[in-house]
């Protein structure tokens, strides 16, 4: 009975384990947007993480919402630099995610500086 009951035991975290690396490792997706930086704040009551949005279109018309991980000082720095411009994030999403990495399921891995094309000289 005690070798059954630490079979199933072990079983059940060997499965949670794999689920916990496949969330983390595995991406969906990988891709860029561009927008203005609206905003990006650290938030959460008993996991503070960073949490971001752009706006893709001329007022507000579609808003793109991700997160930070907090391993990511540098992106962290930039975002908070790049508050109120247009900027390109090149992001990762993942299958799902837990309430210690993030709200959203975008993750992103680096931010730049771009020209705003609503304001461009030509």
């Amino acid at each position: 009975m005690k070798k059954i009951l630490f079979l199933i035991i072990t079983a059940f975290l060997v499965l949670y384990a794999a689920y916990f690396a496949g969330v983390y490792y595995l991406s969906f997706s990988e891709g860029t947007r561009s927008g203005e930086l609206i905003k990006f704040s650290k938030k959460g009551v008993f996991f503070k993480t960073h949490e971001g949005e752009i706006s893709q279109g001329i007022s507000g018309a579609q808003i793109f919402q991700f997160s930070v991980e907090d391993g990511k000082k540098e992106v962290i720095r930039k975002l908070e630099d790049y508050q109120g411009k247009y900027v390109k994030l090149t992001y990762m999403e993942r299958y799902a995610t837990f309430p210690w990495l993030g709200d959203t399921k975008y993750f992103i891995i680096d931010a730049k500086l771009e020209h705003s094309p609503h304001f461009s000289k030509e």
